[in-house]
Parts: structure tokens; C-alpha cells; sequence
């Protein structure tokens, strides 16, 4: 049996029952609430896909200079941050005008393929079915405390939202592989000490205590 995945008209529809309202047939119905609550729902989306999850994260991607030694991030860029373990104190590159910016030369020219880490922004049909449903969920209650404003509906529906991010989380954890390593600060430490397990854990509870 086929699975269906939830579309963003379902996702609008099921903000509009929530609140009452009847579902619409196409996204573009011209009902004002379910405008507001398409509004919503890309509010929401860019919001949660800002924190950067596996699903939106690609990890060492190069980006190559163009004909004007500029480094132009894609448009669908919600943060970049360069891949060195150790910190570099001859570059310093960050995100400006949409582009990458070297903060220790003052300059927008490169002339080398940078590898950063890089979070998109997707349409809502592109993100994984466990991502549209927090999505959702967030949505539809914000969407109601708008609309109605119901304290009782906001704590039913928040049970549902925290128990779909739980979820959403776990899978992240599963997909993204991370270890020790992956943080700067205890790369930083061990690198600073002897490199032994003592010193690992050492420099873990100094980082997290």
C-alpha cells in the first residue's frame, strides 16, 4: 500500500480544521485564512530549517570563485560557516551580501575553492515526512493562537508538537553521525593536551559542566 506524504495543501487544510474552517481544494483558493495560514507555514518552515538539521546540512561543500573572484552562496543559503577544526587566524570568512566575506582581508575575492558547511532552505514537499509533520504541528498551533487565541487548544496542541520534535530529533541524531570530533572546542582541547582518553574526558566535562 502506497504511502502518502503530506503536501503543503495538507498541511494548510489541516491548520484550517484546527481552527474550524473548511478545507480549501488548491493553495491559491483566495480564502483569507488560508493565506494567513500559508504565511504561516513558510514562517514556520524557514524557521525550524534555520536550526540545521541532516535532512538541509551538507557538510565540506565547495564553493568556487567566478570570473570576478567572488564566491556566490546559492539563494536557497540559510548559513554557512567554514570547515577548519582549527582556528585560522589568516581568514576569517563569513556570509555578506550573499556572498563569502574574508574578514581578516576586507575582501570579497578568492582565489581557491572554499569548503564550507552549508544549511539550505527546501520547499516544504522537498523536507523528509518527519520534518513536514513538526512543521505542521508548529504551525497550526501558532496558526490558532493568531486566529483564536485558545490557551486549552495551545497546550492539546503543544503536547502533539513537542512529542513530533522528540521524534524529529531522534531521526536527526540517526542520520547525522556525529562524534567528538565534530565539535571545536573539544578538538581544540585534545589538541592543546596529551591526545590521551583522560584528557578527552577532561576536556568534555570542562566544555558541558
Amino acid at each position: 500500500m502506497a504511502v502518502s506524504l503530506t503536501s503543503k495543501l495538507d498541511a494548510i487544510n489541516s491548520m484550517l480544521i484546527g481552527v474550524g474552517e473548511a478545507p480549501v481544494n488548491t493553495i491559491n483558493s483566495g480564502l483569507q485564512e488560508a493565506e494567513i495560514a500559508a504565511i504561516t507555514l513558510d514562517t514556520i518552515s524557514r524557521e525550524v530549517q534555520s536550526s540545521g538539521w541532516a535532512f538541509n546540512t551538507d557538510i565540506r561543500y565547495s564553493l568556487s570563485p567566478n570570473s570576478s573572484n567572488n564566491i556566490t552562496l546559492p539563494l536557497n543559503t540559510l548559513r554557512v560557516d567554514t570547515t577548519n577544526l582549527l582556528r585560522n587566524y589568516d581568514t576569517d570568512v563569513i556570509e555578506r551580501e550573499g556572498k563569502l566575506y574574508d574578514r581578516t582581508k576586507n575582501s570579497f575575492e578568492f582565489t581557491a575553492t572554499v569548503e564550507v558547511d552549508i544549511i539550505f532552505l527546501f520547499d516544504f514537499e522537498e523536507l523528509p515526512e518527519i520534518a513536514r509533520r513538526y512543521i505542521t504541528l508548529r504551525a497550526g498551533r501558532k496558526f490558532q493562537e493568531n486566529i483564536i487565541g485558545s490557551g486549552e487548544m495551545t497546550q492539546l496542541q503543544f503536547k502533539d508538537e513537542q512529542q513530533a520534535l522528540f521524534n524529529l530529533r531522534e531521526a536527526d541524531a540517526q542520520n547525522s553521525d556525529f562524534n567528538i570530533f565534530d565539535n571545536y572546542d573539544i578538538f581544540s582541547a585534545i589538541d592543546r593536551n596529551d591526545g590521551s582518553m583522560a584528557s578527552v574526558i577532561d576536556s568534555n566535562r570542562r566544555i558541558y559542566s
